[in-house]
């Protein structure tokens, strides 16, 4: 790969991305190898990758709370164990590729993946390992957004790439509305003022605050990740100023 734009980096994926909805099945297999292809690519010219796990192909806590009647706290716990399977999953597909990963989640359980500890998050980085966040924050009501947000902070990531279903911000859903125009790119303020509905409020306010741009990009096209972390391809990337 050619010389990276950014050295450190957050992946954010949803658990929407990784789903095989042609087969019914929780987790696709191809998009789960081509991922870890890329972050390997990544990995082994220097990278340094973490990763923010979401949990949306398993169970989406806010849809049980809504349907079920179940308690937000119990749902979104719920919900954090279902991004630990992902990113299980991933780490097996990452390690297959020959690179060194690791599972920390912000829930307690040792005896599945390590504990979240920011100093042992960033040596794991230094030793060139991929770190999987798994299990959100560890705490309810806050989203997987604001977990990769937070993370992206205590990592000191020099940028947190969203991996979505459309190749970038656009005025509106282009899934909905054919006349979307593509937003290649803004400033938090313009965001703001727009009212781009990018990330959930927390999460935006954390990488504003912070000065940490965002990227946002599709997913499902080849080398995609490879290919903005070199500053290439489609993408919007959201600037502090």
């Amino acid at each position: 790969m050619e010389q990276p734009v950014y050295k450190r980096i957050l992946l954010k994926i949803s658990g929407e991305s990784l789903a095989d909805s042609s087969k019914e099945k929780i987790l696709n297999q191809s998009m789960l190898q081509r991922l870890a292809r890329e972050v390997a690519v990544l990995s082994k010219n220097g990278v340094q990758v973490s990763i923010v796990m979401g949990g949306g192909n398993i169970i989406r806590g806010s849809e049980l709370t809504r349907d079920l009647n179940i308690d937000r706290s119990t749902a979104d716990m719920m919900g954090m164990l279902a991004t630990v399977i992902n990113a299980l999953a991933l780490q097996q597909c990452v390690e297959d590729e020959g690179v060194a990963c690791r599972v920390l989640t912000g829930l307690q359980m040792q005896s599945v993946a390590e504990p979240f500890i920011q100093r042992k998050a960033l040596r794991h980085l230094e030793k060139g390992r991929v770190v999987i966040f798994a299990a959100g924050t560890g705490n309810s009501h806050f989203t997987t957004d604001t977990a990769a947000a937070l993370r992206a902070l205590e990592m000191n990531c020099d940028a947190l790439l969203k991996a979505t279903n459309v190749d970038g911000v656009y005025d509106k859903d282009p899934r909905l509305h054919r006349d979307a125009v593509f937003i290649p790119e803004l400033t938090y303020a313009e965001a703001l003022n727009r009212h781009l509905k990018v990330m959930d409020a927390t999460a935006f306010g954390l990488l504003r605050d912070y000065q940490i741009p965002l990227i946002v990009f599709s997913i499902h096209k080849e080398m995609s990740l490879v290919n903005v972390v070199e500053g290439q391809g489609t993408f919007t990337i959201i600037r502090p100023q």
